[in-house]
């Protein structure tokens, strides 16, 4: 079985978040937004800030740091924002709100609101992708498909199974569901880590969340837990993958923009959250390589993505991040000790 130290993991992250560190953009007609390290980056750089430049002329400087990080920046400028805009997954944003971190939003000055489904775009918050999560496994390996996250701590797919913990916010909500299963809930875990120090002896990997993609297409694990836009990204490499949408109902959870509190560049923001949600803009995301859902009600969806469309979202598992946070540094830890140690 493949270990991976977790420290290793920790390092490399911090030094890409560090390494993407930008000049906070002063001019008029520009701002700085925070994004993911990978391929938010990499999307948001070849497709967003051109057609932001494009139909504002807007030119934005993007500040690589993982979601926790952002808000950790924000928190310890003390009221001088280091950046204009957030992009957060709904554990860090609920942290942010509580924190007063959000500066409210005007839906009136996006010229796009009109065109995504209700309640993603809130007082604080722009949705600009969703994300599902659900099961990943290789068609050639198996017989059938795993039905549910029981089946992953069963033979013959166990033996094959990539375990990762709570660092993720598609970790999390996994693991969420997996107690549930169980047995367990929210405010109950004990029944998931009783399985899952059963299956570690027999797990082919316990290794980071960015780790599972690489030991997928290497063949090293064929069952993971994951989200359709990795599934989607392998199987542009030519990877045997398919998604699996389990029994109890595949999961969602929005990532959302938001403008920080106090920012300069507010004006800019506007304008650059109006042209993410665009229906250009989003069509071009959820394409390869970056393959992001688009919340957009006038894109047609690629038939890449495992979602047929918009409106299948509502229909999903979504979880309470009021009640996961106070918990969820409680689990991290266990988690570390009791299945990674």
């Amino acid at each position: 079985m493949i270990r991976l130290d977790r420290r290793a993991f920790a390092v490399g992250s911090l030094a890409l978040g560090a390494a993407g560190l930008t000049t906070r953009a002063q001019a008029a007609g520009s701002l700085t937004a925070a994004i993911y390290p990978g391929t938010w980056e990499e999307a948001y750089r070849n497709v967003v800030a051109p057609a932001l430049k494009k139909a504002a002329g807007v030119d934005v400087a993007f500040d690589s740091l993982f979601a926790v990080d952002q808000v950790a920046k924000v928190r310890a400028a003390r009221g001088v924002p280091p950046f204009d805009c957030f992009v957060l997954d709904p554990g860090p944003a609920a942290s942010a709100l509580q924190a007063g971190l959000f500066d409210p939003i005007d839906a009136k000055k996006l010229t796009n609101a009109a065109k995504v489904p209700a309640g993603l775009i809130t007082p604080h918050a722009v949705t600009c992708n969703a994300q599902v999560v659900g099961i990943a496994y290789n068609p050639k390996k198996f017989s059938a498909p795993p039905k549910g996250w029981a089946d992953l701590f069963k033979s013959p797919y166990v033996e094959r199974l990539g375990l990762t913990g709570f660092q993720t916010t598609f970790g999390t909500v996994s693991i969420i569901e997996m107690a549930k299963v169980f047995g367990g809930s929210e405010s109950n875990m004990d029944p998931v880590f009783a399985e899952l120090k059963k299956a570690v002896t027999k797990a082919a990997a316990v290794a980071a969340p960015a780790a599972m993609p690489g030991l997928f297409q290497q063949g090293q694990i064929d069952v993971m837990y994951t989200n359709t836009n990795t599934v989607a990204i392998l199987k542009g490499r030519g990877v045997d993958i398919e998604f699996v949408r389990p029994e109890t109902g595949a999961i969602t959870f929005q990532t959302t923009l938001h403008i920080v509190k106090g920012a300069e560049n507010v004006d800019a923001a506007y304008r650059y959250m109006d042209t993410a949600i665009s229906a250009d803009v989003q069509s071009a995301l959820q394409k390869q390589p970056y393959n992001m859902i688009p919340i957009n009600k006038d894109v047609t969806l690629v038939d890449t993505l495992d979602v047929k469309s918009v409106d299948e979202l509502a229909g999903m598992v979504t979880h309470d991040w009021t009640k996961i946070n106070p918990q969820r540094a409680a689990w991290i830890e266990r988690f570390n000790k009791e299945i990674t140690k």
